[in-house]
């Protein structure tokens, strides 16, 4: 299982359209993603400005398009999807508020 986080905008756009795309895979060639151990830490140092965001729950292995773990900051290694994802490899979709005291922290819906 991997882990996107993203906006309700752009979550309500791919189930319109059947695949999840993002800018980044124009810009980079991929769709950032996270392990269960890093979401919480992603979603605080990229999502600090939204009041809550949507956090897509991915099963690899119904990926239609490749991923790789590659390393990112700090050399940690990543989930990137080389291409868009299938929305039926999206098992579930959870949206998740920031905690009154600014950060995010998926309790136990993840």
């Amino acid at each position: 299982m991997i882990f996107h986080i993203t906006t309700e905008d752009r979550w309500l756009e791919a189930e319109q359209q059947g695949e999840y795309k993002t800018p980044s895979l124009v810009s980079e060639g991929f769709i950032h993603c996270s392990t269960r151990d890093q979401v919480v830490k992603s979603a605080n140092r990229y999502f600090m400005d939204c009041p809550f965001v949507v956090v897509l729950l991915i099963e690899e292995e119904k990926l239609t398009s490749p991923i790789v773990y590659e390393p990112s900051t700090g050399g940690e290694l990543f989930p990137h999807v080389y291409g868009s994802i299938n929305t039926d490899a999206i098992c579930k979709v959870v949206k998740e508020k920031r905690s009154e005291d600014g950060f995010f922290y998926f309790p136990n819906t993840l």
